[in-house]
């Protein structure tokens, strides 16, 4: 079952603002992770959005850390040395931590296939756990997500340049967790 998600936002962007109002983020879906197999499986009335969405091989999944949507977690802007080779510190905004004010995870995955009739997508690999609540899908565009010359800091300039290479490179000697 899909439980919607409600988001609280200020309604004006100031200093001395403290007026919050409620979004409410509905989930599409959710990540389902079975054995060796990553799939997205869609709420039954979002079938109908697949559509043409084999043409693309890849596509962006918002997904929400579902696991660290504590006040204990919003609440770190900074994070001691996530990854090896970094500053000492680093602010959230600067890592692909869960661990930040708002648990909201973007990842490009690729796609090998789609079951059209039950709205399940078989994916390569999502950083997700099982049961991620699924938030939105958006088709990987190589005009609108590309970027031919990105510039990063100097403590991870040997990472894979591509998602293809990240598949087979040793992630786990990049973290401190």
């Amino acid at each position: 079952m899909l439980v919607g998600i409600t988001l609280k936002w200020p309604a004006k962007f100031n200093l001395g603002g403290n007026v919050m109002k409620s979004f409410y983020v509905n989930p599409v879906g959710e990540i389902r992770v079975r054995g060796g197999e990553m799939l997205i499986e869609l709420g039954k009335k979002y079938i109908p959005a697949l559509k043409e969405l084999n043409s693309f091989s890849h596509v962006n999944v918002l997904w929400w850390f579902d696991g660290f949507d504590t006040e204990e977690a919003r609440s770190h802007l900074e994070r001691p040395q996530p990854y090896k080779n970094a500053p000492d510190i680093i602010g959230v905004f600067a890592t692909r931590s869960p661990v930040r004010p708002n648990p909201i995870a973007l990842t490009t995955v690729q796609i090998f296939d789609i079951d059209f009739e039950e709205g399940v997508i078989q994916i390569a690999y999502i950083d997700a756990d099982d049961r991620s609540p699924v938030l939105d899908l958006k088709p990987y565009t190589p005009s609108l997500d590309r970027v031919e010359q990105p510039q990063v800091p100097e403590w991870c300039k040997h990472w894979p340049k591509s998602i293809e290479e990240s598949a087979v490179f040793d992630w786990g000697k990049e973290f401190n967790f």
